[in-house]
C-alpha cells in the first residue's frame, strides 16, 4: 500500500488540527475508513478523495507529493493553554511551508550552506552567552549598531524564517530541517519588538551548545541572555545605561527601544544581566509596569520602526517567474494563490 499517501493524509489532517472524528463529520466519510487509509491499509476511490481534499481545503496532489521534510527535534515556546491539537496543527503547517520553501529553491539551484559561527563553544556559565553573542555579531559582520532588521540577518546567514498567523499563546519554535537546515518559526501578530526579541531567543537554541547540568529554565533563561546580548552588545548597554544606576526613567527606556528594537522590559532585563541595576529595581519596575497605564502606553508610543516580515520566499518565487524557471500553476501551488491573483499582483518593468 502507499505509505507516501496514508502519511499525507494524516498529515493533512493534523495539519488542520482536526481529529479522526471531526474529518469524518466534515468529509462525510466513516472514522473506521480515515483510520484505514492514514494506516495505509486501502486507499479513497476517486470520489472519496475528492471530500478529504474539500474537507482539508487542500488541492488533491497535495495526497500524492512525497515529504522532503523531516524535522529533528523542536524547542517549542507556547504558554500551557495551547493545546496538543494547536501545537501539532502549527508543526505540519510549517512542514507543508518548508516543503514548498525547499522545492523553490532545488528550482532555482540555490544550495544554502549554514555553518554555526560558534560550533566549537559550549557554555558552561550563563556568563559566557555574552561572549557567545559577541562572536555571533562579529563573525556575521554585524559591528556594534543596532541591527535594522533580525529577519534580514537571519535569512542573509541561511536561517530559514516561517512566520504564521497564531493567537498570541504561541511564542516560536526552532529546529534543523533534514539534519542540516536551521529554521525559526516566530508569531506574525507580536509587537516588533517581541518579534525581534522571540527571533533571537529561537536563535539561540540552535547555536548555543549547554554542558550537561543545566536545567530546561536555565537553558531558556541563557537563550533570553543571548537574545539581549545580540540586540544590544554589553558595551552599548553601558554606554547607554552606566555601569551602575540606583534609578532609570521610563523615558530612557522608550528612546532606547525606539533606537536599539529592545523592549522596554528587555532592556531592563538586560540591566539586571549586566548588574547594572539590583533585582529589587526589576522587581519594583515590572510592579509600575503592570500597574500604571501612562508606562504602558509609553510603550505603545515608543515603538521600534521596522516590519520584520520575511520576504525571500516571494522574492525567490518572482525570480522563479520571471526567469520561466517556473509556470504560474507551479507558482500557484507553492504560494497558496490563485494563477489570477499572482498575474495580476505582477508588474514587469
Amino acid at each position: 500500500m502507499n505509505n507516501t499517501f496514508a502519511q499525507r493524509i494524516y498529515s493533512a489532517r493534523k495539519m488542520a488540527g482536526l481529529s479522526m472524528d471531526e474529518l469524518a463529520s466534515l468529509s462525510g466519510l466513516s472514522k473506521n475508513a480515515i483510520s484505514r487509509y492514514e494506516k495505509g491499509i486501502m486507499k479513497p476511490d476517486s470520489a472519496n478523495l475528492l471530500k478529504l481534499a474539500k474537507a482539508l481545503k487542500l488541492k488533491v496532489d497535495y495526497f500524492f507529493r512525497k515529504s522532503s521534510v523531516e524535522l529533528q527535534e523542536v524547542a517549542f515556546r507556547k504558554k500551557a493553554k495551547l493545546g496538543i491539537k494547536s501545537v501539532e496543527s502549527i508543526k505540519y503547517r510549517v512542514i507543508d511551508r518548508l516543503e514548498k520553501y525547499l522545492e523553490l529553491e532545488e528550482i532555482l539551484m540555490i544550495n544554502n550552506e549554514f555553518v554555526n559561527p560558534i560550533a566549537n563553544a559550549s557554555i558552561h556559565r550563563i556568563e559566557e552567552v555574552e561572549w557567545s553573542a559577541a562572536q555571533v555579531r562579529e563573525k556575521w559582520n554585524l559591528g556594534l549598531n543596532p541591527i535594522t532588521s533580525i529577519v534580514e540577518m537571519l535569512e542573509d546567514n541561511f536561517i530559514k524564517v516561517v512566520e504564521v498567523d497564531e493567537p498570541m499563546e504561541f511564542d516560536g519554535l526552532s529546529t534543523f530541517v533534514n539534519k542540516k537546515i536551521p529554521v525559526i518559526v516566530v508569531n506574525q501578530n507580536f509587537p516588533v519588538e517581541r518579534k525581534r526579541f522571540t527571533l533571537l531567543h529561537e536563535l539561540g537554541h540552535l547555536l548555543l551548545s549547554f554542558a550537561g547540568h543545566f536545567t530546561q529554565k536555565e537553558i531558556e533563561s541563557a537563550c533570553n541572555r543571548f537574545a539581549g546580548a545580540i540586540l544590544v552588545p554589553k558595551s552599548k548597554m553601558i554606554s547607554e545605561l552606566g555601569i551602575s544606576r540606583k534609578k532609570i526613567y521610563a523615558q530612557e527606556l522608550a528612546e532606547i527601544q525606539k533606537e536599539w528594537g529592545i523592549s522596554i522590559q528587555a532592556s531592563m532585563y538586560r540591566a539586571r544581566d549586566l548588574n547594572i541595576i539590583s533585582q529589587s529595581k526589576l522587581s519594583q519596575f515590572y510592579f509600575e509596569y503592570n500597574t500604571k497605564q501612562p508606562f504602558k502606553d509609553l510603550v505603545d508610543e515608543s515603538r521600534y520602526r521596522s516590519d520584520e516580515a520575511s520576504f525571500r520566499f516571494n522574492q525567490l518565487l518572482y525570480k522563479g517567474l520571471a526567469q520561466e524557471l517556473i509556470s504560474f500553476s507551479k507558482a500557484s501551488v507553492l504560494s497558496e494563490q490563485s494563477v489570477n491573483t499572482l498575474k495580476t499582483s505582477l508588474n514587469f518593468v
